[in-house]
Formats: structure tokens, sequence, C-alpha cells
């Protein structure tokens, strides 16, 4: 089993608990754990989620939408799936479906995942909120997982339910158990009658009532749905080519108890169901006297691997050494064999009323016990926690090419369930949630920590069979607890060598890579290099954040196109339904941040409030659902594409990352340097921080981005230290800070921190104030393909139209080279416009309006002030017009500082002969005689 938590671990623990700051009013009296101390390579550190509490606005009103689907889900559907494989009582719970049910993409292949996700969020909210509710929802949860391992560490154990006639036992569908008959059954027999109550609970094909074989060659099988949907039995002994069959005329309905019966002898089979003969055969020759020895004896399980395993329950089972007759038979349906004229069978005979244990009595005299199996066998260590058999990991290490239907990235679900737990643990110290985690991690290094280094190198660079999502981060966290070498030891063996070694040298191999498999990987060396100090982790990282940002990066912060990443460089080449996968912003969030950990670039900050601001908000829908969600997939970048928050089958891995991007929005808005010098205000977002080290709380007061501007309250202790306030990329249009009324003396440079350094009072109030201008951001490889930004908040088109839309920009442009000016407000609508009839509203509205992110510019004529000139606007060979090149000025000090610009362009375009002097001329006038917006 998992080794128990050492005394030394717990000492830790409450050290670091004993030096960690007191919680916030709002957190007093929670439960949590105490969090391991932020490592010594971060120059500046997060606040815990509880110490920054959201205000109203944007972001309360999208995270409440999560909390009110949180509040209501009933998570026993969630662990139906680990229950089921763990053969535990399932509580009647449905799964979801979906990626977490056996019926969804790759026949379930990556259940579990959700869960993790699902707990994540709920510690989450908790912290957030304190609320009972999320608490009590993660103990039901780790408890239930508990009980999970505990079951997978022993033999499968008899699950009872209510019989025919007494109690039967059940096999529930993802349980993949079966009955091992011993080899006596059913033994040579020349004549036999086979016999057993079976209640389905799935209409899987070809499941077996039971298989008596030797492979696929020599077996007789009866299967309770064959190829038409009605049991089948067949026997052979040349293969499936040579079989003798009895084929029933209609299905065995579900979930009801149904009597099955095949006689042969005499060189005739009968199949019975219910007590009616349904099929005969005349030419049934073979019997198992004629199949000889054979290796395997099941109820429930087929010599075929690929075929589904019985799920469902069985009341009885009996064989008897000769033919009954059809009255006999009959009576079978009223009472026990037992109280019947045919009595039991006296081959075999087994009525599984067994209430415990995992073996089967046999009544027949002849003391043929059976025995509950799993189809797997067992776990390899008592570490193993999942929701699906060990199977899917013991393939990977001998695959050599990707097929989801068979091995779907195993250790990306055990990272969710990991994290999940690891989360569960830091928000209500349930040390049973560390055990599961230590021990998930035990079991996976007992595993990886055998494979030669090839094995594993070509395992991480399987396209989605290998994915590990952010495993290596949650490990470097564990071992953050433990201390353990073998948990640094095991985080250290996901190294995809050839990965990091290019991203080291700065050598772009994106192209063609899965994005979403690969981005964590990153914040995971970014970890190691904080655990082991090793440079090429963080170069890595650090040069592949660069290698996304900007050149594969859409305008609202998402990257991909299909999955995938395409050559540098291009976007315009990639616009289509399928760019954009959520999770993707997701991680690049987490990489973004992780990194600004290390080295305080704004660049990384920008980012960050591009994609939370328009691709993270937008896609959660705005409205209530109970049973899902409501979070995008893909966010499609084609003309009039409309969202959808309901993608495939659900339970992806898109919903799960938004379940926690819902409920973690401020947790970026503000950090720490590690000497407690500084205060990093990265976001402004309405919010309370309670910065307990120094005594202090700072109230950010804002409808931002509906407000342009915010105001920060001190209150608490007097405490000296630099306030850093992010001057956004796109802050050209002024960046002004007042403190207690009074101006900032400096000039804020966009893209930079601006600092004001001084000891903070209660009552002290700071105000920023940050006017937005529109802009454009330009395709890198197709300057007229644009997407419009009002300073950090993407502005999209609502049209139906499914072509580009064309819009000119230019014609009512201000002194400042604003562009707003040409667009109309609407009013009572912040951030909504109209251009040429059609709305502009913010990407970050949740809505299933056809949207249109990019446009195509134009702009066919010289407009300036409103005014045409009557002059075609010229293009150069690389696609600059001349108004491009006249607004590239911008901005101006006044009106004869545009005409001065004005007329130096036309001249140096009509030396080149690109522009006619009569039409230069003219162009010259126009801006004279026009008027402009400031």
């Amino acid at each position: 089993m998992a080794p128990p938590l050492s005394r030394r671990l717990l000492l830790r623990a409450a050290a670091l608990a004993s030096a960690a700051p007191a919680l916030p009013p709002a957190a007093a009296g929670r439960a949590r754990a105490a969090a391991p101390e932020a490592p010594p390579a971060w120059t500046v550190r997060p606040f815990r989620l509880e110490d920054v509490t959201l205000g109203r606005g944007v972001f309360a009103d999208k995270r409440r939408l999560m909390l009110d689907h949180a509040r209501g889900y009933d998570v026993d559907r969630l662990l139906q799936v680990f229950r089921a494989n763990a053969g535990l009582p399932t509580l009647g719970a449905v799964a979801p479906g979906g990626w977490e049910g056996l019926d969804g993409e790759a026949n379930g292949n990556l259940r579990g995942h959700y869960t993790g996700h699902f707990l994540t969020m709920l510690a989450q909210a908790y912290r957030s909120t304190g609320e009972r509710v999320f608490a009590e929802k993660i103990r039901t949860m780790v408890g239930a997982l508990a009980e999970v391992r505990e079951a997978l560490r022993h033999d499968p154990a008899v699950l009872n339910v209510a019989g025919r006639f007494s109690t039967a036992v059940e096999n529930v569908r993802g349980s993949h158990r079966y009955v091992d008959l011993p080899a006596a059954v059913p033994g040579g027999a020349a004549a036999i009658t086979l016999a057993a109550w079976v209640r389905p609970a799935h209409d899987g094909a070809w499941a077996r009532v039971f298989d008596f074989g030797d492979g696929t060659t020599r077996y007789l099988y009866l299967a309770a749905r064959g190829a038409n949907g009605a049991p089948r039995f067949a026997v052979t002994a040349s293969g499936a080519g040579g079989e003798q069959g009895l084929d029933g005329t209609a299905a065995l309905p579900l979930d009801r108890w149904s009597h099955l019966a095949v006689t042969i002898g005499g060189g005739t089979g009968t199949l019975y169901v219910d007590g009616t003969a349904v099929a005969r055969n005349e030419a049934m020759t073979l019997t198992p006297a004629a199949l000889g020895t054979l290796t395997h004896h099941w109820l429930g399980r087929s010599g075929y691997s690929a075929d589904p395993v019985f799920a469902g329950a069985f009341g009885g089972f009996d064989v008897w050494s000769r033919v009954l007759t059809a009255a006999e038979v009959a009576r079978l349906q009223e009472r026990r064999p037992a109280d019947t004229p045919a009595g039991r069978g006296d081959l075999a005979s087994y009525a599984f009323d067994e209430t415990s244990g995992g073996t089967f009595a046999d009544a027949s005299g002849r003391g043929l016990t059976a025995t509950l199996r799993r189809t797997w066998g067992g776990p390899s260590h008592p570490g193993f926690l999942a929701a699906y058999p060990e199977t899917q990991f013991i393939d990977l290490e001998s695959r050599t090419s990707p097929d989801y239907t068979k091995v779907w990235a195993p250790y990306y679900t055990a990272h969710k369930i990991l994290r999940g737990l690891l989360d569960a643990h830091l928000a209500l110290g349930d040390d049973r949630a560390l055990d599961l985690a230590s021990g998930m991690c035990d079991w996976m290094h007992s595993r990886l920590s055998k494979l030669p280094a090839a094995t594993l190198q070509r395992m991480w660079g399987i396209f989605s069979s290998g994915e590990f999502g952010g495993i290596v981060e949650a490990i470097v966290d564990l071992h953050a607890l433990t201390g353990r070498a073998e948990h640094l030891a095991l985080a250290r063996l996901f190294d995809l060598d050839r990965l990091i070694d290019a991203c080291a040298a700065d050598t772009d191999v994106l192209d063609g890579l899965h994005a979403n498999q690969h981005i964590p990987i990153f914040t995971g060396l970014v970890r190691l290099y904080d655990a082991t100090g090793e440079e090429r982790y963080l170069t890595a990282a650090k040069n592949f954040w660069g290698m996304v940002v900007p050149h594969r990066m859409y305008g609202i912060g998402g990257t991909s196109t299909g999955e995938f990443w395409r050559a540098r460089g291009v976007i315009a080449g990639t616009i289509g339904a399928t760019t954009a996968e959520t999770c993707c912003a997701y991680n690049l969030l987490k990489l973004s941040r992780t990194l600004f950990f290390h080295e305080q670039d704004p660049a990384y900050m920008d980012y960050y409030e591009r994609a939370l601001y328009n691709q993270v908000l937008g896609s959660k829908q705005d409205r209530p659902d109970a049973e899902r969600p409501l979070v995008t997939y893909f966010i499609g970048l084609a003309p009039g594409h409309v969202r959808d928050y309901t993608p495939k089958q659900g339970t992806t891995c898109c919903e799960g990352t938004g379940l926690e991007s819902a409920t973690k929005y401020q947790d970026s808005v503000y950090f720490a340097q590690a000497d407690g010098s500084a205060l990093y205000v990265n976001l402004y977002s309405p919010s309370t921080l309670t910065w307990a080290e120094k005594g202090v709380t700072v109230t950010q007061t804002t409808d931002y981005p509906r407000e342009q501007g915010s105001t920060l309250a001190f209150g608490g202790a007097r405490a000296r230290f630099a306030l850093r306030l992010r001057v956004p990329a796109w802050a050209t249009a002024g960046f002004r800070v007042t403190v207690n009324g009074r101006a900032v003396p400096g000039t804020p440079k966009p893209g930079t921190y601006f600092t004001v350094s001084r000891t903070w009072r209660a009552g002290d109030t700071v105000r920023v104030s940050l006017p937005f201008r529109l802009r454009v951001e330009k395709a890198l490889d197709d300057p007229s393909l644009q997407t419009l930004f009002l300073g950090p908040v993407n502005l999209v088109a609502r049209d139906p139209a499914t072509r580009l839309l064309e819009f000119g920009l230019y014609r009512n442009a201000g002194l400042s080279g604003d562009l707003l000016p040409t667009l109309a407000p609407v009013p009572g609508r912040p951030l909504h416009h109209t251009l040429d009839g059609i709305e502009l509203a913010p990407f970050l509205e949740g809505t299933e309006e056809p949207a249109h992110a990019y446009f195509r510019r134009t702009e066919p004529a010289v407009v300036l002030g409103g005014t045409d000139s009557g002059v075609a606007n010229p293009v150069k060979e690389d696609g600059t017009t001349l108004l491009d090149e006249i607004w590239a000025g911008a901005p101006f000090g006044g009106k004869g500082a545009l005409v001065a610009r004005v007329r130096a362009t036309v001249d140096a375009w009509a030396a080149a002969g690109l522009l006619g002097r009569a039409e230069a001329e003219q162009v010259v006038r126009t801006a004279r005689a026009a008027s402009y917006a400031p």
C-alpha cells in the first residue's frame, strides 16, 4: 500500500501552518492545509484565492453561474465510473456521459478526468467563498475515492441485488468483472442443458452469458445479444466460420429478468427464452464432448477480447448432463431448479445468493466453487486509482502509434485526478486526499522507473495516447508537500528531451504539434526548474512562450487550429470553425503566470489580460444550467461563427478547464514581491486583497472594462512598500495616477509597471485612469485581415454572414490616431457600437450570436475627417496604403501637424510614382478643409 504520511511530513506541515499568515475574516474558521512555501526562485509570489475576494462585475457574474452549477450537481454521478471500476455500489447514479461515460467518444477512455477538474473547481470555490456545500461535496468525493482505492487493492467482492427468487450477483457496467468457473464445467457431456437467469443492464452486442473455449477456435457460448440484437448460442471446433448456431428472435429487455436455456443432444439444439423455444437446429452435431479440453470457463466474459463484458446481474446458472424437456424448462420459470422436476444441475448449480466474499458455492454436489474475477486482474501497485483498469497504462508502454480508441492519454487523466486531490487537500486539510495523491505518484513511479529511457521518450512523443497534461507541475507540487525524493524523480521521468532541448536552443519545432498536449509541459518544466535549478527547463519554457505569443496567437489570446499548431506566423491561413481550443488559453495563462513569478516581464501580464478578458470570459455562456457548465471547446473565428457551449458529447477537457477558470478569476489580480517590498496590481478588477503579512487591505472599485480606470482604497495598518501598477501595452492614450487626489509625477510607459512608493495608511486612495482607444491588430500573414480592440476588449461584429465583412475605419479618425470616432456608440450599452449598421460587441459576452472576430480592412478612398477627397487610396506592393502611412504618424498635436504629415506623405508617394501630382494636391486640400475629433 502507499506509505502512510510520515511523522516528518506531519511535523513539516505543522511548521508550515504556524508560519502561514492568518486567514482574512471571511475565511476564519475554515479547515485547510498549510500550503508549502513559495520556491526561492520566485521573485514575486501570488496570493491565495481566499486572500482576494471578487467585487461586483463581469467576473463575479460569470463565477456566480458556475458556482450555482457546482452547488446543484450530484457528485455521485461523477463517482459512478470510479465505483463501477472498483465493483462498488453506484448508488443508482447515472454517469454524466460524454467523455465521462462508457458510451462516449473513444469508448470513454478518458473517464475520470472530469472528476478531477470538478474537485479542483470545488476546492477553488470553497477557498473563494467558504461555503460549506463545497466542502461537503469535496469530502464526499475524497471519501468515495478512498473507498474505491481500497476496493481495488483487494480481490473483487460480491455486489448483491434482488434476484428472481432471492438475491443475485451484479456486475456493474464498467467493473470488468466476470465469474470464473472450474474446468469441470461443463465437462465433456455428450448431451447437455445450460440455463441461466440474467438481467442485462446494457445492450452491448456479443456480451456473453457464458463462454467455454480454447481461444477463438474451439468454444461454445451464449451471447445476450448477437448480430440481430437477440440472444445467440453457438458451438464450433473450427472458429467463427464453423459455428453451429441458434438465434433468438427478439432482444432481451434491459433491467428485467430473463431466463435463457440451451439444450444439445441427439444432433439437435434448442434455444429457450423465458421458457419458450425460440430457435431449433437439427443439424447441431457438436457437443461439449467434441470440443475436448478447454482453457476458459466463464460467465460474463468472451473469448474474443474486443467483446464487452456482460453488464447486469446473474440470478442462477445450472448445467445438466441431459437434455431437459420443454416442460422441464418451462417449470424453471416458476421457481428455483431444486424445487422443479428438473432438480439442480448435476454438472453445476450456482444460485448466486452469496452476500459477501468473492466465491460462489456449487450445489450440484461436485464442489465446483466459482470465483469472481476482474478481466485485468488487479492493480500493479496499491496506490493505483482510476475510473478504468490499468490496461491503458500497460498498453502505452509498448505502443508506437496513436489510437485513442485503445489508449487515450491515461497520464493526462491521472493528472486531473492528482491535481484535484492536491487541491482538495490544500482547501480542506484532508489528509485522505494527500494520501491518495501520494499513492498515485508512488504507483506511477513504480511503473515508469522500470522503463528504459528510450521507451519513455517514445511514449511521451505519441500524439494523444502519450499526452500527460500538467502532471509534472502537480507532481512537483506534491513533492513540495512530501519532500520525498522519488516524487521529484517521477516528475523528471516525463522529460520529453527532444522538445525541451529544441526549445532551450530557441529552435521552433511547434509546426504540426498538438497544442494542448504540449503547453502544460512547459509549466511543469518551470516547476522542475524551481525544484532542481536546472536552467534548461526555465530557458525552454521562456523560449516556447515566445514561439506562441504572438506568432501563433489569435487576437483573443487563443491558439491552435483543429487543436494543432501550424507554421510560425500563419494566422490568416488558419482561421476556421475549429480555432482557439479553450484549454490552450487556460494553459497559456498558467504558463504566463508561472513565468512572471521568475521574471516580471509585463508582456506576460499583457497576454494574461488579453486571454482572460476575451477568450476565457467569452468561453462561458451567460446563462445558468444545472446539467452542463456551458463552456466552449473551440472558439471558431470563421466569419459568422456561432459559439457552441455544449460541445461534442459533453464533459470534455475544455469544459473541465472551464470549471476551473470560472472559479479562480482572482488568482492573478495581485502579486507580492518575495521580500514584501512591493505589491503588483496586474489586473484592474473589482476585488479586495487582504495582505496579512502587512496587515493591509486593498479594495479595488471599478466596472472595468466598462469603466476606463480603477480606484484602490487602502485599509488596515500603516506599511511601506512600492505599489506597481501595470501600464497595459495598449494604453497609448495616457495613463494617469493620483494619490489622495494629487497627481503622481512621472511618465508611465505602455508595456511597463508604474511605481508609487510610500508609506500607505488607512484611507489612502489611488485613482488610475487609462483611457481606451480603438485600434486594430493585423494578422501576421495578411495585414488586411484585422481584428478590433477597444482598450483590452476585443470587439466582434454580430452578423449572420459567413463571408468576411469589409470595414473602413480611417474616415473619422481623431488627431490622436484613435479610430473610435468612426464608430457610433450604442446608448446605455457600454462597449457596444455600430459601424455601417452592424453591431460591434465585446467578445467577452457569452452569447450565441453569429460573430466576426476578424474582418477585411478596405479603405478604397482617401477620406479625412469625414470628407471624401475623391482620390482612390493607393497601395504599395507590401499592402501599405497611403492612409496607413499618414496615420502611422499619429498622435498629432493639432490639425496643422496632421496636414504637414499629409503633405510629406503625398509628396513622397508622388515622387515614387504611386500618386499623381493633382491627386496629391487634392488630398492636401481635403486635409486642410476637414474637421477632426481630438
